[in-house]
């Protein structure tokens, strides 16, 4: 039962839980008309103390379509915490007035303080380097659509290792299916938090194997998740200027690649992939941003009740 329940971290979700949500994610999928009503008269708030395009724009639109209305913020300058209101205190207030809440921040851990202090659900929409629940939903939506479902698969992730926390979560999530394999692919500097590798790939009994070469191991890979570098998890611009060309995907690279491995990226983009694969129909970045709807659709209908 996932109503009034919180989602942190992929970790909420049970292996059924994930399999329920992604079913009725689904079932919108093919007859949206059926949804429309379901969460009419409730209340998304939307909080998002750093920049977003598609997470908070997904989130508003799912509510939408599903009949509901949203309010909140995308500019935490607009807000009392300017004035030193504290977080606590901004999410008691908030959840006072709507039925669930989605929030992103770039404070590792925010998200979870912000559950306790809530009258109503709270959804993680990205905090810092942590967690990004409904991202990894929209990727497990996107990987049983176009590969048939969570198991036996042989997953790269390429790029940002140490801050991505699309990473940290979708390789959290596909830990807890059988027969996957891992490949990390990133320089040094940006390579999988020790952390992790003990709480959450060591436990799982993950198979998986390092690489600081893309073209060396991409014919392997069923599954290629492509990040960016973020300039905004850097303290010193010049690691940033120094890391953020190190993988680029383009045709060459995808020349060596398997005819049915999909591309994946959570986006935005900046140049870590070429225009020039876009045409790839191998290339699911695009489809995975629609699939992101649908599967925020199915969550909130979730923990709001209506469904």
């Amino acid at each position: 039962m996932l109503t009034g329940r919180h989602v942190i971290e992929p970790g909420d979700l049970s292996v059924s839980e994930i399999e329920e949500i992604c079913s009725l994610a689904e079932q919108i999928i093919v007859n949206p008309a059926s949804f429309q009503d379901v969460c009419r008269g409730k209340i998304l708030a939307t909080l998002f103390f750093e920049p977003s395009t598609r997470t908070r724009l997904s989130f508003e639109a799912a509510m939408l379509h599903l009949g509901g209305a949203v309010e909140g913020f995308a500019d935490a300058s607009y807000t009392s915490s300017t004035k030193g209101e504290t977080l606590a205190d901004t999410i008691r207030v908030v959840s006072s007035y709507v039925d669930v809440i989605a929030m992103r921040s770039p404070k590792e851990g925010s998200a979870l303080l912000a559950s306790q202090f809530s009258a109503c659900p709270v959804i993680n929409a990205g905090d810092g380097g942590h967690y990004h629940p409904t991202q990894t939903l929209t990727d497990l939506l996107t990987i049983r659509a176009l590969q048939g479902g969570f198991s036996g698969h042989t997953i790269g992730f390429c790029g940002d290792l140490k801050f991505g926390r699309t990473v940290h979560s979708l390789a959290k999530a596909m830990s807890r299916y059988p027969n996957n394999k891992f490949v990390f692919i990133s320089p040094n500097e940006l390579i999988l938090p020790e952390y992790y590798v003990k709480s959450v790939l060591e436990p799982a009994g993950v198979q998986y194997t390092t690489s600081e070469r893309l073209e060396s191991v991409i014919g392997d890979l069923d599954i290629l998740y492509m990040t960016r570098v973020q300039k905004e998890r850097f303290f010193n611009e010049q690691d940033y200027i120094r890391l953020k060309d190190s993988y680029i995907l383009d045709k060459a690279k995808m020349q060596l690649a398997r005819k049915d491995m999909i591309v994946l990226h959570p986006l935005p983009r900046v140049n870590e992939i070429s225009p020039e694969v876009d045409s790839d129909p191998r290339a699911a970045y695009f489809k995975q941003v629609k699939y992101g709807m649908y599967a925020r659709m199915a969550l909130i209908s979730k923990v709001t009740g209506s469904l």
